[in-house]
């Protein structure tokens, strides 16, 4: 790296020039060439994945992500809408109206919308849901990268290769299709470097930053935390499972800063978890069902990936963005060949350990082979009851091996490299291990306009101070709604919606709004293209869901089984409606005032 120019008095020439060097080998200890060559290469890695996104980076559409891209995209575009206008972002009556959700039990994902809310308004929600999910990638791979060079191997292509396979290994690839909180990860492995620093005695810079990384993350995905910490509690618990002396002494340095930082990150984010857990909209839990993953998903290939197109196996998974093991059975062959290679090394059995752990966690309560369920109950039967992990999807816990695996891939690779006799049988098997989990480019389509009825402001004429009520409601299954209400600025709330909220008096919570008799009565309709025959009592329930939602406006865009759910909403409110710009419209501000 070359000197830094120095301007300073002829006098202190020396000193000054003796301080500049001592900042440059700081630098030099924290950011090498290799380092720079792999942040580059992670970068071209995840420009690859997300490249048919990125032709289309205001308008693209990952067909993989059902309708999760349309939520986080209203996620990021409502939390730069509450920036602008200084409101509270953590809850909203935007959609699910009047109810409104509670964004901060949805993983808005704060952490980065509100920071990027310049970006969201510069250039749309789909624009920061793109950089989001490269700069997710990236960054997490040369995070782990930078721990594992600097905490637990020599060699830098060593670093290279865990940091690559922690940020595309096949889960991460499969979230990229629609979770990015399960995508920018970088700053768990910034976190355990702190809490190894603070275990070998680091003062209170480290304990400072700890929380306020923990603080960060928790504005990110709280999940993806609770994960890593059940998968390093597993790693330390091997690491020193026979060395009470080391355990002893890192418990001394390291529990008073612990719970400091614990306090330091509690203090920032008390009021967002009070949002969450208490405030209005918030939920116990959220009931999932059986999400372990099949024997079969842990040993066949990714769908996304190139073992799986030239030798896929059968369909096991829950879903495209779920796919959070798929190792393919090379790669956990390697780890086992790997762990037996290292097993005197404390680090490689503490790694192996965790490997078993959390892929065994992720197999539910009960080992299910081939989507045929065997009635073995496994450990997870154990811990599927305990608060906060019973809302935990169980499939998820394959990822917490990860950073395991990784660490063992680079652990073998720095000792091949160090031996040289080992290097190039390794590398075969490691290409042979790692090739088939070459992620392919996540395929994305461009979508279609919204209704002009919503971008050239004709619902204005139509809305007072209550909502639209779009026909069929948004709801999990077709959220576009969400996407043209941004589009209109937020000028208006929606009755539905795609979010998680609670149902029912037990605060369990359920994906999308408590059901309305009217609302599931037209995804019928348009589910089955089928007009059913409207009674009185149907004509009643409607204009009592109307009121409930205070409605102004029913709306009907151009779309599949059109005509049936006109000729329905016509005779519920006996009324044709008329065309309004490419949609049509009800006006049934009477018919909600006459009912108060």
């Amino acid at each position: 790296m070359p000197q830094v120019p120095v301007l300073a008095d002829p006098a202190r020439t020396s000193t000054t020039s003796s301080s500049a060097r001592a900042v440059v080998g700081r630098l030099r200890g924290y950011w090498t060439g290799a380092d720079l060559a792999a942040a580059l290469a992670f970068t071209a890695m995840a420009v690859v994945v997300l490249v048919r996104q990125w032709r289309s980076p205001t308008v693209g559409y990952l067909i993989g992500s059902g309708q999760d891209q349309r939520m986080w995209e209203w996620f990021f575009a409502v939390a730069a809408h509450s920036v602008t206008r200084l409101e509270n972002p953590l809850g909203t009556v935007l959609q699910n109206y009047p109810h409104g959700v509670n964004l901060m039990a949805n993983t808005a994902m704060f952490g980065v919308s509100i920071p990027l809310a310049p970006v969201t308004l510069l250039f749309g929600p789909t624009a920061t849901w793109t950089l989001v999910l490269t700069a997710g990638l990236a960054g997490t791979a040369f995070a782990w990268y930078w721990l594992l060079s600097r905490y637990a191997v020599r060699s830098r292509a060593a670093a290279a290769v865990g940091g690559a396979f922690c940020g595309f290994a096949p889960g991460m690839i499969s979230h990229a299709n629609g979770h990015p909180n399960f995508v920018a990860l970088a700053l768990l492995p910034l976190i355990l470097g702190c809490v190894i620093r603070l275990s070998r005695g680091a003062g209170i810079r480290a304990t400072v930053t700890l929380g306020l990384l923990v603080a960060a993350q928790i504005l990110l995905g709280e999940e993806p935390l609770l994960i890593c910490a059940m998968s390093f509690a597993v790693f330390t618990v091997a690491y020193f499972a026979f060395r009470p002396r080391l355990f002893r002494a890192a418990v001394r340095s390291a529990w008073r800063p612990l719970l400091l930082a614990a306090a330091i990150a509690l203090a920032i984010t008390a009021i967002p978890l009070w949002w969450q857990f208490f405030g209005p909209q918030s939920y116990r839990v959220i009931d999932h069902g059986a999400m372990g993953n099949d024997l079969k998903a842990l040993l066949q290939f990714p769908a996304q990936s190139l073992g799986g197109i030239t030798n896929p196996g059968q369909d096991v998974s829950i879903g495209a963005t779920e796919e959070n093991a798929y190792f393919g059975w090379p790669l956990l062959a390697l780890v086992a060949a790997a762990s037996a290679w290292l097993w005197r090394v404390p680090l490689a059995r503490a790694a192996a350990v965790t490997v078993l752990v959390m892929g065994v966690l992720s197999l539910g309560s009960e080992l299910t082979i081939g989507r045929n369920r065997t009635g073995i109950t496994l450990p997870w039967a154990w811990f599927e009851h305990v608060p906060l992990l019973e809302s935990v999807l169980e499939t998820r816990f394959a990822m917490g091996a990860v950073p395991a695996i990784a660490l063992l891939l680079a652990m073998a690779t720095d000792r091949a490299v160090r031996e040289r006799a080992t290097l190039v049988p390794w590398c075969i098997c490691l290409v042979f291990a790692l090739l088939p989990l070459t992620p392919m480019p996540l395929p994305a389509v461009d979508r279609k306009p919204a209704p002009e009825f919503f971008t050239d402001g004709t619902w204005r004429g139509y809305v007072a101070d209550g909502s639209i009520v779009t026909v069929p409601l948004p709801r999990p299954e077709d959220a576009r709604a969400l996407s043209w209400q941004a589009r209109a600025d937020f000028g208006f709330p929606l009755a539905g919606g795609y979010f998680v909220g609670p149902a029912g008096a037990a605060k369990k919570a359920k994906y999308g709004p408590d059901d309305r008799p009217t609302a599931l009565l037209l995804a019928e309709v348009n589910k089955t293209g089928a007009a059913p025959t409207i009674t009185d009592e149907l004509r009643a329930q409607a204009a009592a869901d109307l009121r409930f939602w205070r409605a102004d406006v029913v709306v009907l865009p151009p779309g599949r089984n059109s005509q049936a759910l006109r000729d329905t909403v016509s005779e519920l409110l006996r009324d044709s409606g008329h065309a309004a710009d490419d949609v049509w419209v009800w006006d049934v501000r009477s018919l909600v005032a006459a009912g108060r």
